[in-house]
């Protein structure tokens, strides 16, 4: 019976050169397709259900079996299909059976089969073909696993002397191994040859350069898929009439590896571009939403549902995880309300995020009329692989916030990500985007706004924006807000307020030193508060330290320094959107100059008396006046005096060759091309910093 197995003359020779241009021009000459279209998919779930009931270490349950096939052939259309197809495929199993049960040329047997399904598409061939091998090697399992329980099938299983497989497992675990791995590659190219048949042509169509490959590639593995099922059903027939001789050559189980290892390469280079083509897929497919996306923002709607859907219902009903209950919600709870849109990273400022939960806390406790709901929302790179530590990030920003929040960053569709990206100009820094109660864009970023005037900016539109700086004025108590209510209550009494700030511990050693002096002497009521610098980190907790220990002056928190300098920072934002500067706005001069303190290496301070006696300087030039203290503290008479004082005494010390120098808090926006400087008026030179928030 070995002997039998053997390949015939030429077999070898044509295993191994069987893709050569010449056999591939044969199979190519085969194909004369008809245009019938055949649903092969549920068939393909028949065969697939057949091949994994049959190996030989299966324990069968007839009836599971049996009610699964009912299940999938329950439709009309499956019925529809099996009927049409049923003969066509006994037909085929037939021709294999034929050809394989002498010693014939599997090459010869594969032309064979192509010619007689010449009219069918290069999927139908390869599924017609697996489907009929899966007809009579179901047949042969079938009898073999029933023939011990089943009179019927032992009478057939000695018809045809199949062996005992299940007690000579051993014997024949090599062939069955090799078959069961073959067989699993060659439904592998199947599906695989499908899902290139089932790519929507409205997105990709047989000139893109990824498809144009794969069609090429596809009547090659439709050859070794039918060429590896007649290897199958030849191994298979072998096997009827062996009776109790279980001797194999190692040829017969190397073919069948050698088969299952080349089908398996087939199927690699298949599924490569197959992820081509999807992937030109789905930029074709993020294009037309991100173009869908533009266009709709573009529309007046009746409520802001369609929006909302867009951004964040592509995939899931319930996008939205509710800060209160920690619940999944649909975008429904947001219907007739106010949104906006917080949109970061995951690496979110821990003062930027308590300053904006107070604000939204304050708001939603003290004014019931003003119905706005915050959603935050997650940008992550893309590019990037999603890991456990951004895992724990998300959970644990996501369930410190009151509001609500994406679910999970991975729901947010690329075209969606780019429109974010690209017309809201997200880069590093979070943005508020404020969407009104129909979905319009009525801000492209309230953070500033927000961040200046807190709940009072309700309901945060750029017209409400506007509105308040024509309100506005500078003095103390918009300069320190509420950041400390103690200062505020300070204004309205008879005393001098002193902000003063640097990172210079011995300069603050001698500046509080100082005026701890013209206190004792003038009898003036000098309040001094250390605000520190931008970017507050451990050189100002030191200093801090120092003050404390020292009992040199008053001093502001942490979150107390970052929010008195990112609402300066806001500042300087909100009026360049609206294109004011240094020349035509009071406002902008004042704050640049307070900026151009914080990004110069000395110290520096304000002093106040009221709302709008304000006098601000650097403090090497403040100690410098302050050391001849004694030649103008008679000009110092009581405290209404103090400020008039002081800045005549300052005159003489004021040097135009040099000013200071400014650092501009980040922008998404183009460069400035003329800055002028705050102390001097004159342009000043441009440079490119980058500086790390560490120390």
């Amino acid at each position: 019976m070995a002997e039998r197995m053997k390949p015939a003359k030429g077999e070898r020779h044509l295993f191994i050169a069987s893709d050569d241009a010449a056999v591939m021009k044969q199979i190519l000459a085969t194909h004369s397709p008809d245009g019938r279209e055949i649903d092969v998919k549920p068939l393909v779930q028949i065969v697939e259900d057949i091949l994994k009931h049959t190996t030989i270490t299966t324990v069968v349950h007839p009836q599971t079996t049996v009610e699964l096939l009912e299940d999938k052939a329950h439709t009309e259309r499956m019925i529809g299909m099996l009927e049409a197809l049923a003969y066509t495929i006994h037909r085929i199993s037939c021709e294999i059976t034929c050809k394989c049960s002498g010693a014939g040329d599997a090459h010869a047997t594969t032309l064979t089969l192509f010619n007689s399904l010449s009219n069918y598409s290069w999927d139908a061939k390869v599924v017609l073909v697996v489907a009929a091998f899966a007809t009579s090697y179901g047949e042969f399992w079938l009898t073999a696993q029933q023939s011990t329980v089943n009179h019927l099938a032992k009478s057939l299983s000695l018809l045809k002397q199949l062996p005992d497989l299940f007690e000579h497992t051993e014997a024949l675990k090599p062939r069955f191994e090799a078959l069961n791995a073959l067989v699993k590659a060659m439904l592998d190219v199947t599906k695989c040859i499908i899902e290139f048949k089932e790519l929507p042509v409205e997105y990709i169509n047989a000139d893109t350069p990824a498809m144009t490959t794969a069609m090429k590639h596809i009547p090659t593995a439709a050859y070794w898929t039918i060429r590896s099922a007649v290897a199958c059903a030849t191994q298979v027939i072998g096997l009827i009439g062996m009776g109790h001789d279980y001797a194999i050559s190692t040829s017969e189980t190397w073919e069948l590896s050698s088969l299952a290892h080349k089908v398996n390469n087939i199927h690699g280079h298949l599924r490569k571009q197959l992820e081509y083509c999807n992937q030109h897929i789905d930029e074709r497919r993020n294009v037309e939403a991100y173009h869908s996306l533009q266009r709709l923002f573009e529309m007046i709607h009746i409520d802001n549902q369609k929006i909302l859907r867009a951004l964040f219902c592509s995939r899931d009903e319930t996008p939205l995880r509710d800060g209160a209950s920690q619940r999944k919600v649909s975008v429904d709870v947001l219907r007739r309300k106010l949104v906006i849109l917080f949109v970061s990273d995951l690496e979110i400022a821990h003062e930027e995020l308590l300053v904006l939960m107070q604000i939204y806390n304050d708001t939603h406790h003290s004014k019931t009329d003003r119905t706005y709901e915050v959603v935050w929302v997650p940008m992550v790179d893309r590019t990037a692989p999603w890991n456990e530590a951004k895992e724990t990030a998300f959970n644990h920003l996501a369930n410190q916030m009151p509001w609500f929040s994406l679910h999970h960053p991975s729901s947010l569709e690329p075209a969606v990500w780019r429109y974010i990206k690209e017309v809201w100009h997200f880069e590093k820094k979070p943005i508020l985007v404020v969407l009104d109660h129909q979905g319009k864009i009525v801000c492209p970023n309230a953070l500033h706004m927000i961040l200046i005037w807190g709940a009072t900016a309700y309901p945060f539109s750029s017209v409400r924006e506007e509105s308040l700086w024509k309100e506005e004025t500078w003095r103390l108590e918009f300069l320190v807000d509420d950041i400390d209510p103690l200062i505020l209550s300070w204004v309205k009494e008879p005393r001098i307020i002193c902000l003063y700030g640097g990172e210079d511990t011995e300069w603050i050693r001698a500046f509080t030193s100082s005026i701890k002096k013209v206190i004792q002497e003038t009898r003036v009521p000098i309040e001094m508060v250390y605000v520190g610098k931008s970017n507050p980190r451990e050189r100002v907790r030191r200093i801090i330290s120092a003050i404390i220990q020292e009992k040199l002056s008053g001093y502001w928190s942490d979150t107390m320094i970052w929010y008195f300098w990112v609402r300066l920072e806001s500042m300087w934002h909100s009026k360049r959107h609206y294109g004011r500067t240094i020349d035509n706005d009071p406002i902008v001069q004042e704050v640049m100059s307070m900026l151009s303190f914080d990004g110069s290496d000395e110290g520096w301070a304000v002093m106040s008396r009221g709302s709008t006696e304000i006098l601000k300087t650097l403090g090497k030039k403040l100690m410098e006046c302050l050391s001849h203290f004694d030649t103008w503290k008679a000009n110092i008479t009581n405290v209404d005096t103090f400020i008039p004082a002081l800045r005549e005494a300052l005159q003489p010390y004021h040097k135009p060759e040099h000013c200071t120098r400014l650092i501009l808090p980040g922008t998404t926006g183009p460069i400035q091309e003329k800055v002028v400087c705050a102390e001097c008026g004159r342009q000043m030179e441009k440079y490119v910093l980058y500086r790390c928030c560490m120390d």
